[in-house]
């Protein structure tokens, strides 16, 4: 095992085995863009946090239960197209420091990256690369085309085919860091118009080249409960032109959804998004105000989603579930484009019976309201 691998292998070990039905890749998209509603979709985005599958084998749970294949879920099957189109090369990746609660390592963009192990299973990064337009020249090769992005992959029938761009936002702040990154639109402009421009180049080219496919992917996590960390004035001068590039592109290899996952509170920015090509986003935090039912009133058609559902309700009284789900539910399954699900990962302290309760009464309501 490598170094990159066992750093990944801490995160590998919340994966998921949904059980369930798995849909047609054609009734997805259609359910998705509004042209037909046969039956709901419903699926669990990401799983547990670190430490749930314990309490829930603690509680007497199956080793079906735990990786989620016993419970029923409705979803698509998806397949990337073997394109990268982000960072490509770099540092050997180098570990620093480990003790039992606490891995240090230098990631290929350089960073100094910290996890604690006893809380997560995602490192942050505590140093960037990026300070000046000079620091961003001497790393921007590594974002440049190269036939190597692109390697041949075999669509599978039935699958979902996606390709995935690096965040307007995102990239941004893996290179420079929240705080520089939000002075560096005030004071150095040209510096985040330069990181975007390169960065779509890139990806147009790459996305002229591959298979036809069907949805455009870009993660963003961009926005606390308190609102997005970029106004709509900075997503339409550094994103919207980004995006939009990339979408025209992927619509003439066929793509009808354009997904962007962002926790928090996007909804200052969600009219500057929807302008640039956005039509699904996920997954949709009741807790910082994204409240779907009130979303589809707003945007109708305009705008799909995944999620939804409040994951802290699963930790209160199965009242206060039942109440949730019959709120979401109903007006979702019947106005079509969502695939409903739990807003984020499975927070610790779900009593596993909760779980199998939420389970069994979300399909209850979305065959009765159906």
């Amino acid at each position: 095992m490598t170094t990159a691998q066992y750093i990944r292998s801490f995160h590998a070990q919340l994966a998921i085995q949904r059980g369930g039905e798995i849909v047609s890749r054609e009734e997805y998209l259609d359910h998705m863009t509004f042209r037909a509603n046969p039956r709901p979709l419903f699926t669990e985005i990401f799983g547990p946090l670190l430490g749930l599958k314990e309490e829930w084998a603690a509680q007497g749970a199956t080793p079906e239960e735990i990786n989620l294949s016993a419970f029923r879920y409705r979803f698509v099957a998806c397949q990337g197209m073997g394109v990268n189109t982000g960072w490509m090369g770099g540092d050997e990746v180098v570990i620093l420091e480990e003790t039992p609660t606490l891995l240090v390592y230098r990631d290929a963009m350089g960073r100094r990256m910290e996890m604690s192990k006893t809380a997560s299973t995602l490192a942050l990064p505590v140093t960037y690369p990026v300070r000046t337009m000079d620091d961003w020249l001497k790393i921007k090769h590594h974002y440049e085309y190269h036939p190597a992005r692109l390697r041949a992959v075999q669509p599978v029938p039935g699958k979902v085919r996606s390709v995935s761009i690096p965040g307007g936002f995102d990239e941004p702040r893996q290179l420079l860091g929240e705080e520089n990154l939000a002075l560096a639109c005030y004071e150095q402009p040209e510096l985040i118009h330069d990181i975007l421009k390169t960065i779509g180049d890139t990806a147009v080219r790459l996305i002229q080249q591959v298979a036809a496919f069907d949805e455009l992917d870009v993660h963003e996590d961009m926005a606390g409960r308190s609102g997005p960390l970029l106004g709509p004035k900075q997503v339409e001068e550094f994103i919207v032109p980004y995006y939009r590039r990339c979408w025209t592109a992927a619509q003439e290899r066929g793509a009808r959804l354009f997904k962007q996952d962002s926790d928090g509170d996007m909804r200052p920015v969600i009219p500057a998004f929807l302008e640039a090509g956005v039509n699904f986003m996920y997954p949709c935090e009741p807790a910082a105000g994204m409240d779907i039912v009130q979303l589809r009133r707003q945007y109708g058609h305009r705008l799909a989603f995944m999620g939804g559902i409040d994951k802290h309700v699963l930790r209160r009284s199965k009242e206060e579930i039942v109440a949730e789900l019959e709120y979401k539910i109903p007006p979702m399954v019947q106005s079509g484009g969502c695939v409903l699900g739990l807003d984020h990962r499975i927070p610790n302290g779900t009593p596993l019976a909760h779980y199998r309760f939420y389970i069994a009464k979300a399909w209850e309501i979305m065959e009765r309201a159906q």
